[in-house]
């Protein structure tokens, strides 16, 4: 069982009835997906497309699904349908588990790292977090320097208005900046 679990996101409305008005507990904030989604760079690159699907499947415990380029640009020499990322949307125990390993794992291992903006927050109360590096993930390998990419991970809630979804965010333990 993770630190994070249903339980915690459940007794979210204990802890923010006060503060949020909340009369029923289906009104507290709870996470629905967790989206990890990376650009892969150069489309042409075979072996870098290979590898950063197999480094976000690492990262993730899930196959990556490729995200095709929509249109082509001439200027980058891109073609449409060509594969320039990949995504991968999380559900259920696999998302508490890699919330809590970014929150207690990750995160902490970012060089300089002093907490996320509270900007980093949207109007509609979802958490984007972009990393610099996959190398924070315990999964993948250090020895391969030369091979790192950054990712993107957002979080979605059914958080109505960016203070509640901070307030939810502050409960569920995600290291914010002072």
């Amino acid at each position: 069982m993770t630190m994070l679990s249903k339980q915690k996101e459940v007794s979210a409305f204990d802890a923010l009835k006060e503060a949020q008005g909340y009369t029923n507990k289906f009104q507290a904030p709870r996470i629905t997906k967790v989206v990890v989604s990376s650009g892969t760079g150069k489309a042409r690159d075979k072996n870098r497309n290979k590898l950063v699907e197999d480094r976000l499947a690492r990262i993730t415990g899930q196959k990556p699904s490729a995200r095709a380029a929509r249109i082509s640009i001439a200027q980058f020499k891109l073609r449409e349908g060509e594969v320039i990322g990949f995504q991968v949307t999380l559900r259920g125990t696999r998302m508490y588990e890699f919330i809590d390993k970014l929150i207690h794992i990750a995160l902490p291992r970012t060089r300089d790292f002093r907490g996320i903006a509270e900007t980093a927050v949207d109007q509609m109360g979802n958490l984007t977090i972009g990393i610099k590096e996959n190398t924070i993930f315990p999964e993948t390998s250090d020895e391969d320097l030369k091979d790192v990419f950054g990712l993107a991970v957002t979080i979605v809630t059914t958080a109505k208005t960016k203070e509640e979804a901070l307030a939810f965010f502050r409960y569920l333990g995600v290291p914010f900046k002072k």
